[in-house]
Formats: C-alpha cells, structure tokens, sequence
C-alpha cells in the first residue's frame, strides 16, 4: 500500500510539475499530496477551475492570490460544492479580520480549515475560540507567537480544548521541550501539535490535556520516536520538520515501527522520478514521508471516528509546516530580488 502511495505522490507531483509550471515548487509538490492521500491521481483541469474561482471572487491584491492560491485551489478541488465552499472561506476570513488578525498566507489556511471542519452556525464560535489561544499563547510567549502560529490556532480553536488550560500546556510543553531542539519557533509549533494531539496514545487521551502526568506521557513520547528516529539516521529536528514529530506522536502504533517505516519510506520516495536529491531536499523528502507513512497507519486503526480526526489532523498540520515553508521561501526570494535591484 505505501508503495502504491509513493508511485502516486511521485507521478501527480510530475503532472503539477507540467500543469502549474509557473506556481512555487513546494505548492505544487503539496498539491500533489493533497492528492496523493485521498489515493486520487492528481486533477489539473479541476484545480485550474477552482483557481478561476478564486480570481472571479477576489481582487488583484487579495492574499487569496498570493503564494497559497495553488493549494486552496486544490483543497477546493477536492471538495464537493468548491464554490460554496470558497464562499464560506471569505466570510470566515472578514470574522478573522474582524478579530484583529492580520492578513497573510497564514491567515488563509486558516480561513479556508474554520470553513471546511465547522458549520456555518458554527463560525463565530470558531473564530472566537482561535483568537483565544492565539492570545493565550501570546501572553504566554510573546516572542515565538505569530502569524506563522494562525493556522494552528484555527486548529486549536476548532478542537474541544479549554482555551485557557490548553494555553498553559502549551507554554508547559515549550519550556520543556526546548532545552531539546535549537529552533525555539519550531519547538512552539511542535508543542501546539502534542496539546492538539490530546495526549495520543501515549499521554492518556484529551481527558489528560491538564494534568502533569499527561503531559509528561506525550513528551516523553515525542522524545522516544526522536531518539528511535535519530537510530535510523533521521532527525525532524530542523526548523520545518520538528512538527513532523508532533505528527508521528499522534499515532497510537508501537514506536520502534513507526522509526523503520519513516526509513523505509524516505528510501523509496527518494527513488522516485522527480524526487531525487537533486530535486528535493532531505527535510522535505521527510515531510512527505511523514505525511504519507501517518495517513495510512491512521487508516489502519480500525476505528472509523479515530481514523478520520487523525488523518483531518495530519493533512492540517503537513499543511501549515508546507505554508511556513512556502512563506519564508517567498519572503526569502523578495528580499534577494530587493536587494539585486539596488
């Protein structure tokens, strides 16, 4: 089966390569997996459709355009009522404005994500919620909370976590968890994702989102699959995998075969066409071999409502680890032309 995933992963990111050759790299590898989970060979024709919706609907300027157009334009795609849909993510996005959150990339993940998993009863209570956390997490951490944290603030805003006590466990986990990693953002990312996860299989359950022994479970848990990972030549320790681990943590699976399945994994993505080191670096290679190797072992649980809130969990945060990447790349490529021009 993980086979048959990599092939296709591999085969639609050649068919984005051809049918969106003027799009960012990492946006079209990333819709490429978008597809490549839901075991769907990749639909260019379809995702242009839903692009041409998101230009009839905005204006020039809109960030709706900017460098996340090509993935919205996919999970549209993937919907069944795209322009319903991309209608609700605008209404979200004006409450999320409403709520003093500013625009960027980040905020239209996180737009499109309220729009997808909530009612439209729901909405307000959603942002609500997400401008909850964020601030909690901004009293708590001023320096690593910002508008990279948005999208996992939607996603913390959509789960039934207390706002307050999952605030605290997260400035808990930080200041835990970062004598351990160099990148102190990453570290506040990862500790976002392991509150999110509720404990998991290792820390208890959601039930255990306060209590010390919770949290100790879920650390101690990430740090094992660290070390079970570092055995097998591997570190998600860089500043856009560290979630990765958060990721993998999520999983209710035996730590020692989630390390040899991420191993494998990266040996037969990397012999892949298209996906050579010459064509995509190590880190990414192991984002999209963390995404892939977690989808289907979550499909493997064998509990339907289990199942779905992983794998919704999963493409959520492989998006918004693909959305920093493809931010700071974008920013990155800006400043270099800025500074040729002068």
């Amino acid at each position: 089966m993980l086979q048959s995933k990599f092939e296709l992963f591999a085969s639609n990111a050649q068919a984005a390569k051809t049918g969106f050759i003027w799009h960012n790299t990492l946006a079209r590898r990333l819709s490429a997996l978008l597809y490549a989970q839901e075991g769907r060979p990749i639909d260019c024709e379809k995702i242009r459709d839903c692009y041409s919706i998101i230009k009839q609907n905005t204006g020039v300027f809109s960030t709706f355009r900017g460098d996340m157009a090509l993935c919205v334009a996919t999970m549209l795609s993937l919907s069944p009522n795209p322009q319903g849909l991309f209608g609700e993510t605008l209404a979200v996005y004006e409450l999320l404005k409403g709520e003093r959150f500013r625009a960027s990339n980040y905020l239209v993940v996180a737009a499109f994500e309220i729009a997808r998993q909530s009612a439209s009863a729901n909405y307000a209570n959603a942002v609500s919620r997400t401008r909850a956390f964020y601030d909690g997490m901004k009293a708590r951490n001023y320096i690593r909370t910002g508008r990279d944290d948005y999208i996992f603030a939607a996603m913390l805003g959509l789960s039934d976590l207390d706002a307050e006590e999952g605030s605290e466990r997260i400035r808990q986990l930080y200041n835990r968890l970062k004598g351990e990693f160099w990148d102190k953002n990453s570290v506040h990312a990862l500790s976002q994702v392991l509150v999110l996860g509720g404990g998991g299989a290792g820390g208890g359950g959601a039930g255990s989102t306060g209590s010390a022994g919770g949290t100790d479970a879920v650390l101690n848990r990430a740090l094992a699959l660290r070390d079970a990972l570092r055995a097998h030549g591997i570190k998600l320790d860089k500043t856009y995998t560290l979630t990765s681990l958060g990721v993998l943590s999520l999983l209710p699976s035996d730590i020692g075969e989630i390390a040899r399945d991420i191993f494998e994994a990266r040996q037969l993505l990397r012999a892949q066409k298209g996906l050579g080191p010459f064509s995509v670096p190590m880190q990414e290679l192991l984002l999209y071999a963390v995404a892939i190797v977690a989808n289907e072992r979550a499909r493997d649980i064998g509990d339907g409502l289990l199942t779905a809130t992983l794998s919704t969990s999963i493409s959520n945060i492989i998006i918004a680890q693909q959305t920093a990447m493809i931010a700071a790349i974008s920013a990155s490529t800006a400043g270099a032309a800025a500074a040729s021009s002068k």
